[in-house]
């Protein structure tokens, strides 16, 4: 019933919010720590690599993919997930700017 009024927030400061998503569960977080050090595509079941069940990891990787973050090839029975480069770059300079655009004052 609540209304999250994202309609009030420019789309900028909703993709910034999209993208922090991302990175605000630690699975995500382990999830995409692995994608990075693979430098590859993951073909295959990262249940395997991460201490997290198969229905937990199906629903980090989808809201992942929804996000745009990691890009997915799904031919069943196989599924290959990467990191999705522009989406990755994208990150970087949001947070960056955000992170840079901080300069000490004298306020507290």
């Amino acid at each position: 019933m609540g209304v999250t009024k994202t309609e009030v927030f420019t789309v900028e400061q909703n993709r910034i919010a999209e993208l922090a998503k991302a990175f605000a569960h630690p699975a995500r977080v382990a999830i995409l720590q692995y994608l990075v050090a693979t430098k590859t595509c993951i073909c295959g079941d990262l249940v395997d690599e991460l201490p997290l069940s198969q229905a937990t990891v199906s629903q980090h990787l989808k809201e992942l993919s929804r996000i745009g973050i990691i890009k997915g090839n799904i031919q069943p029975p196989r599924v290959c997930y990467c990191i999705n480069e522009p989406v990755w770059d994208e990150v970087k300079t949001v947070f960056g700017d955000l992170l840079a655009s901080f300069t000490v004052n004298e306020c507290c």
